[in-house]
């Protein structure tokens, strides 16, 4: 899908007439900051643990100071949607949707399936594809959803992350990192896998098992064969990290394309309909992945006893980008036992 159609897609029908909008998306600016959007919290969330210890010795070997908040929030705008409708007794929904590009998702098309789900949309600008995912498009997510949280009530169990291409690879990021803030994620046309891979690491213990609660929905165009591939493989990962709660949909007749209202329907019915976990087998899972570290975290014990450093080392590297926070704090103890 060419750049030029995106932006037609995304922008094109705020200047279509339409008969009596019921509410409008606008441009807004937000004032509020938060503890998850401080720059510490999110290294601490979506870092290794080798890699997170690593920066603040050099942090600290320098004699930097780590910047609180990498946002200037006086200077961002986000789109902003509201259903015209009273809040819901437990309150609205919230979708949080990560734009490809610079230009916010603010498509009028969508207003029915958000009103028939009391969900409220609010998107980023300046939060694309060329912009960091760190440094900016998760604190404007983080921000964003803060935000609305402060202005409107909110149903805790309805606040979800997505977004489109890009932008749903940065919603993974979010949901993996912040389960503890979006109990779901709309991934559209754009996934990766965990555990190492593409960068996508996992985070502290607490916060994965929060995210193995996770509702999760795979939405890509039944001609988009690149990206439905690649949400084979980060559903193939999430099942050996031992995450179940997954629905796949396809959007029929659509490419890389930004999805209709019927398929936005479909897949937002989807993001409200948890499938039950097995407690049982959600416990051999994790027993198994358990003692699969364990072994690794063993060999590692094995070269340092026979005097091998640069084994150990190597072996440690590994761990730290296979399981992530899953390793601490067994890979820092082992850590300091290899300094030079």
């Amino acid at each position: 899908m060419s750049r030029a159609a995106l932006l037609l897609l995304l922008g094109a029908c705020v200047r279509q007439p339409m008969a009596a909008p019921r509410a409008q998306t606008r441009d807004v600016v937000f004032t509020g900051y938060s503890p998850l959007s401080r720059t510490a919290e999110i290294g601490r969330r979506t870092l290794t643990p080798l890699t997170y210890r690593l920066g603040k010795i050099a942090l600290a070997a320098s004699g930097n100071v780590l910047r609180e908040q990498q946002i200037d929030l006086p200077n961002e705008k986000f789109a902003l949607y509201v259903p015209a409708t009273p809040p819901p007794k437990d309150g609205f929904g919230l979708l949080v949707f990560v734009s490809p590009v610079p230009e916010p998702v603010r498509p009028v098309l969508w207003r029915e399936a958000l009103d028939r789900h009391d969900l409220i949309l609010v998107s980023p600008a300046n939060a694309g594809n060329d912009t960091s995912v760190l440094d900016r498009r998760l604190p404007l997510a983080l921000l964003a959803y803060e935000n609305v949280r402060a202005l409107h009530p909110l149903d805790p169990k309805r606040v979800y992350v997505g977004g489109f291409s890009g932008g749903s690879r940065v919603a993974e990021v979010a949901a993996l990192a912040y389960p503890d803030v979006f109990r779901g994620a709309l991934l559209e046309a754009g996934s990766d896998p965990i555990g190492g891979e593409a960068g996508i690491y996992l985070p502290p213990a607490e916060l994965f098992r929060q995210f193995q609660a996770t509702r999760l929905v795979y939405v890509t165009g039944e001609k988009d064969q690149v990206n439905l591939l690649d949400d084979q493989a980060s559903r193939t990962s999430m099942k050996d990290n031992c995450v179940f709660d997954i629905e796949v949909l396809v959007a029929r007749r659509l490419g890389h394309d930004l999805l209709d209202p019927a398929n936005l329907g479909r897949a937002l019915d989807a993001l409200d309909k948890r499938s039950p976990i097995d407690p049982a087998e959600l416990e051999r899972c994790n027993a198994r992945v358990r003692r699969e570290l364990d072994a690794r975290l063993a060999e590692v014990e094995a070269a340092i006893a026979r005097g091998d450093r640069d084994g150990a080392l190597g072996l440690l590297r590994a761990i730290d980008g296979r399981y992530g926070g899953l390793a601490a704090p067994a890979i820092l103890d082992l850590a300091v036992r290899l300094r030079p």
